[in-house]
């Protein structure tokens, strides 16, 4: 018998003696026994360490990977769920503004780790990250209450802004009334700079017009730069004698212009924002207690704008093709809002340098725990009644 012949024949002994019974396993070492004239004691080794032929997995071509390693990967997952999941394309870009504060919180890195993760690529972040991502899926409800008073007085925006300048902002509000508009409830301001990014969040107790002016004012002064053009939808919070006069009997008045009725895509730089700025964050519960205004406004005035402003980056969009079936985007590099202040050369080199020894003191991480301690705070009051 070759020894091909006997090693299929090991292999068909092997399958037959795993399966058999006590009684059958000895016929099958008798039959052994006298087909390969062995002992006994081998032909009992012989089944039970035969291993059969798999096929090798071929090896990866090319040069090993050098980020999958812990040493890297942590520091990824840690800077990518501190600043709220974004995408790929942003944390490439945030990983040098949060990588010193990452150190001061966690320790030293290696300068390969620290040199792998400045050079990192957006589609092996994608890939580095795709086990724990996850996806948001809710919607909100609109409140806007549409305010006639005004509407002649008021018109509607038509592009005429200078877009590229900072100045000229977007409002809206955020309502969080749960699954009930009915009763009394907290909202949320917001407000985006079409040319920087730069956003500020108010809380105010219903949607009252002297409430939202006093918010409005309180806005202008944290501002870095003054404001040229405010631009709002149709809901009477926006479209009233007091915020109309705020904002054209003054030395300098302010371009006050209004979106089209039941246009949502009119304002679409403010409902971004709505999303990735409060409904991610506080998410769609209803704030009907009225010890939540002044906390929010704490939060919003502090941690939360520092926060967004200066470490999260977004991208503009640049321009819009459809050919055939398809809308090609073209983006800007992402940026801060901090970052395209100070490129702006409308901004002050004053106000520029004040930011700048702003932002050496602070920390993502310590602004991320304390935005999620004033957060559970909220929630805690919420869930109490």
């Amino acid at each position: 018998m070759s020894p091909r012949s006997k090693r299929e024949y090991r292999e068909t002994v092997h399958l037959r003696y795993k399966n058999a019974s006590r009684h059958e396993k000895t016929a099958i070492l008798d039959e052994f026994c006298a087909t390969c004239g062995c002992h006994r004691k081998h032909a009992i080794r012989v089944p039970r360490r035969f291993k059969r032929f798999t096929k090798p997995k071929p090896k990866k071509r090319g040069k090993p990977s050098i980020y999958q390693n812990e040493a890297i990967i942590t520091p990824l997952k840690e800077i990518w769920l501190a600043a709220n999941l974004p995408c790929s394309k942003r944390l490439k870009v945030m990983l040098p503004i949060w990588l010193p504060g990452y150190v001061a919180l966690f320790g030293e890195l290696s300068l390969e780790v620290t040199n792998a993760l400045l050079k990192i690529s957006p589609p092996t972040i994608d890939r580095i990250l795709s086990p724990i991502r996850f996806h948001y899926t809710k919607r909100g409800r609109s409140t806007t209450k549409p305010g006639t008073l005004l509407r002649k007085k008021i018109p509607i925006k038509t592009n005429q802004w200078d877009e590229a300048r900072p100045g000229f902002l977007e409002a809206d509000t955020v309502a969080h009334c749960g699954d009930s508009t009915a009763g009394m409830f907290a909202n949320t301001i917001d407000f985006v700079d079409i040319a920087t990014g730069w956003t500020e969040q108010r809380a105010v107790w219903g949607k009252g017009e002297s409430e939202v002016l006093e918010q409005i004012k309180h806005v202008e002064t944290n501002l870095p730069f003054p404001i040229l053009g405010f631009d709002s939808d149709n809901g009477g919070e926006f479209l009233n004698h007091h915020l109309l006069r705020h904002f054209t009997q003054r030395k300098q008045p302010v371009q006050f212009t209004r979106s089209r009725a039941y246009h949502k895509d009119d304002n679409a730089h403010i409902e971004q924002k709505n999303w990735t700025h409060i409904r991610q964050w506080i998410g769609y519960r209803r704030l009907d207690n009225r010890l939540i205004e002044p906390m929010l406004n704490d939060l919003y005035r502090r941690e939360w704008r520092t926060f967004h402003n200066f470490f999260c980056p977004s991208v503009k969009l640049l321009d819009k093709k459809r050919i055939g079936s398809k809308t090609i985007k073209l983006h800007d590099s992402p940026k801060t809002p901090y970052q395209r202040i100070t490129e702006s050369p409308h901004v002050t080199q004053i106000t520029k340098n004040q930011m700048a020894k702003y932002l050496e003191k602070q920390n993502p991480f310590l602004l991320r725990k304390a935005i999620e301690v004033k957060l559970k705070k909220i929630f805690a009051l919420i869930a109490s009644g």
